[in-house]
């Protein structure tokens, strides 16, 4: 049976349903309830501003934009990549073309980044939409009220605001170096004891340069 939600329907793929069981096997319950809204925020916001995203590309960036957080790619990049990494991945080795993943690894990789998203391809922009939405609120004035309804009953937000930003501390804490330049640092800086971000202008006055 077709899977709709606030008027959004959930694609019906092998690749979906993949990744939906990979989500739920993988990684907590708020970053799973969290991925699908945001898929279905990006959605309704791609609808009402004419973007026409690929459903199964945009499903499957939405479920993988925080997936970094708890299964790094790489200790050493930040955790945008390491999700952007892994949903290319998944969709190289399901016979997916490289256009197909390139879409959704752009999607991921700039999911945190202001301004730039939504001067780009529709499913980056409607994940980072989808993102601001279910994160910050962006946009929430302007979905309908019983959509906005239906779609935090079938996924519930519980104590999203506490247990979201500790799923960044737990993610990050261990490479701090990774933020640098990202609102990643943002939530280091508030959350974790003595640390402090390395600034621009620190990096150019001690580059290795005489002057």
């Amino acid at each position: 049976m077709t899977d709709i939600i606030a008027g959004v329907e959930i694609p019906e793929t092998s690749a979906v349903a993949e990744a939906t069981d990979f989500l739920r096997k993988r990684t907590k319950p708020l970053i799973f309830h969290h991925s699908r809204r945001v898929f279905l925020f990006g959605s309704l916001h791609a609808r009402e501003l004419g973007l026409q995203p690929d459903p199964e590309l945009l499903y499957i960036s939405a479920m993988f934009h925080d997936v970094g957080l708890l299964i790094p790619f790489s200790h050493t990049q930040r955790f945008e990549l390491d999700g952007a990494d892994h949903a290319r991945k998944f969709l190289l080795d399901r016979g997916f073309s490289k256009t197909a993943a390139d879409k959704v690894w752009t999607a991921i990789a700039l999911h945190t980044t202001p301004g730039i998203p939504g001067r780009m391809g529709p499913e980056t922009a409607a994940t980072s939409y989808g993102v601001l939405t279910d994160a910050v609120g962006w946009g929430l004035d302007g979905l309908d009220g019983d959509q906005l309804d239906e779609i935090v009953a079938a996924h519930p937000r519980g104590d999203f605001k506490k247990e979201f930003l500790q799923e960044f501390v737990d993610g990050l804490k261990d490479r701090p170096d990774t933020t640098y330049g990202t609102v990643n640092a943002d939530v280091l800086e508030h959350f974790v004891p003595g640390f402090r971000r390395t600034s621009m202008v620190e990096r150019v006055l001690d580059a290795p340069w005489p002057q």
